[in-house]
């Protein structure tokens, strides 16, 4: 290994301890906050409202993410240093390209469960408007281009490695530009599909809260861990958190009405009964005089 080489790890083998505790938030910060979608979406049993494009634009970029960081320059010295450092201090030093792995993770199984409980028609249910609405096939198709993609990408990334490694950081940029491209018209089709339904559907507003701030501060820990060189690895998540404000946003004002609409609701329902009940005793006041008449 060379000086510059030995250097690198040995500033990864004197790691601080309050990143490595900023780091370790935020990963549990993306494992949390991908909860509150799957469990929505489980617990409704229907994918409904969530946009086929959405998932299939979140998968590909999520893809392209973490083959990105994992071909980058200073992931790999990091991931070469692991074999003079510590366990403590090599988990240290990989936690960026551990939160980006949980990432992909966890919305491979918004995948998994987008196509699980996608709502299907039958002859008893069937759609209520089959020309506008996303079909089965379609979330099949998307299911299928996203498993095609992630294999594509493995093996052209461990070819890169094993037969033009010179071309590997050339390929990992090209990773970050085409995950920047996708992420950035990822929330695009769910902001139509939103705004099209007037309400959030199966999408989880939680796991919005949570991700739309944390997605800058995420940015801020990827940049310090790897500077204007990963600016195709933290670009990402830069777009993202500014769109998916904007969805936030959206979502938030459509469940505020929602909730102001059943609140009218149920106030006019107690006025209405309130009124029946004060009518009462004027219409049997007004049948009593009708009888005392008949009987004179």
């Amino acid at each position: 290994m060379d000086a510059q080489a030995s250097k690198h790890c040995a500033a990864l083998a004197a790691p601080s301890y309050v990143n490595f505790s900023l780091s370790i938030l935020i990963l549990l910060g993306i494992l949390i906050s991908y909860l509150p979608q799957h469990h929505r979406i489980i617990s409704r049993r229907s994918s409904e409202g969530i946009s086929p494009y959405f998932v299939l634009l979140g998968t590909t970029s999520g893809t392209c993410a973490f083959a990105n960081i994992l071909t980058l320059p200073a992931s790999r010295r990091d991931l070469a240093c692991c074999r003079e450092l510590s366990g403590f201090d090599c988990a240290a030093g990989v936690l960026g390209i551990a939160q980006v792995g949980v990432q992909w993770a966890c919305f491979t199984v918004i995948l998994l469960l987008f196509l699980l409980f996608f709502p299907r028609a039958t002859p008893l249910t069937p759609p209520s408007n089959p020309t506008t609405k996303p079909t089965y096939r379609l979330a099949v198709a998307v299911f299928l281009t996203c498993i095609v993609f992630a294999i594509a990408v493995f093996i052209i990334s461990v070819t890169i490695v094993y037969r033009v490694p010179s071309n590997l950081s050339v390929w990992a940029y090209f990773l970050g530009i085409l995950g920047t491209c996708l992420a950035a018209i990822q929330f695009l089709p769910q902001i139509y599909t939103t705004w099209k339904l007037q309400e959030v559907g199966s999408l989880s507003i939680p796991m919005m809260c949570i991700q739309t701030p944390g997605s800058f501060v995420w940015v801020g820990s990827l940049a310090a861990r790897f500077g204007w060189e990963g600016w195709s690895t933290w670009g990402i998540y830069l777009v993202t958190g500014v769109l998916q404000g904007c969805l936030l946003g959206m979502g938030i004002t459509f469940e505020v009405r929602e909730w102001r609409k059943k609140k009218r609701g149920e106030d006019g329902g107690h006025e209405n009964g309130h009124a029946g009940v004060d009518d009462d005793p004027g219409s049997e006041d007004h049948e009593r005089t009708a009888l005392l008449d008949n009987e004179r």
